[in-house]
């Protein structure tokens, strides 16, 4: 029986690592069929850091991979990169440019204009964050 439990959950951290890829800076999430931005020469190899208003025009202006319909992700969306296996970071490792920190969601708290949400991707938590200040940005698109 304890053969069979390993196996299975061993099985289940290869189909959850397994559902990532990466070609041209870009990792493609197979299982939510998501592209993810992880190519920064547009901002000197840096991953961008800026205001919350800033992550939404620099995802819309964005090209790569000669593609440009990026944008800032949902909270979901950017939750759903967080991998509760590890820590600093705990994202796929398939990510190459990566800051432990706070990256930026799209999504708004119902009870005020001030803050949107965040992803602190040292552990994986979410947290709110004035607009104001900044916070890195991963951008999105729907994949083919």
């Amino acid at each position: 029986m304890r053969v069979i439990l390993l196996i299975l959950i061993g099985m289940s951290s290869f189909i959850n690592a397994s559902s990532f890829s990466r070609a041209n800076g870009v990792v493609n999430d197979s299982s939510t069929n998501l592209e993810w931005q992880d190519d920064y020469t547009d901002n000197n190899n840096m991953i961008k850091e800026t205001t919350w208003e800033n992550a939404i025009d620099y995802c819309e202006t964005l090209t790569l991979d000669t593609k440009n319909d990026w944008r800032l992700p949902n909270l979901n969306e950017l939750t759903s990169l967080v991998d509760d296996t590890k820590h600093n970071p705990s994202l796929n490792s398939l990510f190459e440019n990566t800051n432990s920190n706070n990256y930026w969601s799209s999504t708004s708290p119902s009870d005020t204009n001030e803050d949107a949400w965040i992803v602190n991707f040292y552990y994986g938590f979410q947290d709110g964050n004035d607009k104001s200040f900044n916070s890195y940005v991963r951008c999105v698109r729907a994949g083919q």
